[in-house]
């Protein structure tokens, strides 16, 4: 585990609550390199499969050129979605850092656990990486919607 690449997910959050998009950030590393990074794009595109980790995942396939992820860790500053951890259960991604939890739409733990089913694949998962900061920016951005 590597503070400095969720650091880089974390920028990537930052660049999403810009656009107006909820700030979640992901980078994939392959070898102790980044490989790719992806941000929430749902908004600006207006497409429900826009979030960080399916960006993410799209670039790092492109890359390689493989389907298979299992050389990879995957950084992302929420918890992921039920859309999302299928993609990182598909992908074969090895190692999953996960910053802030989801207590609305987790699907790694929080409303369900989706690598406790007998898929094919079940990454290993470490939570909390830089918990403060990455909630931090989800508190901020939320209330500023609100006002």
């Amino acid at each position: 585990m590597n503070n400095h690449f969720m650091q880089f997910a974390l920028k990537h959050a930052k660049a999403s609550s810009r656009e107006g998009e909820v700030p979640v950030g992901a980078v994939i590393v392959r070898r102790g390199e980044v490989i790719s990074f992806g941000r929430n794009r749902r908004e600006k595109k207006q497409n429900a499969l826009l979030h960080a980790e399916i960006e993410a995942i799209d670039k790092a396939c492109k890359k390689i050129g493989y389907w298979r992820l299992d050389e990879c860790d995957l950084y992302v500053t929420l918890e992921p979605c039920p859309m999302c951890a299928g993609a990182i259960i598909n992908s074969r991604i090895k190692n999953l850092y996960i910053g802030a939890t989801d207590p609305k739409n987790g699907a790694v733990g929080s409303v369900i656990n989706l690598f406790d089913y007998p898929f094919t694949h079940k990454p290993d998962v470490y939570y909390g990486i830089m918990e403060e900061e990455c909630g931090k920016i989800l508190k901020n951005f939320f209330k500023g919607l609100r006002g």
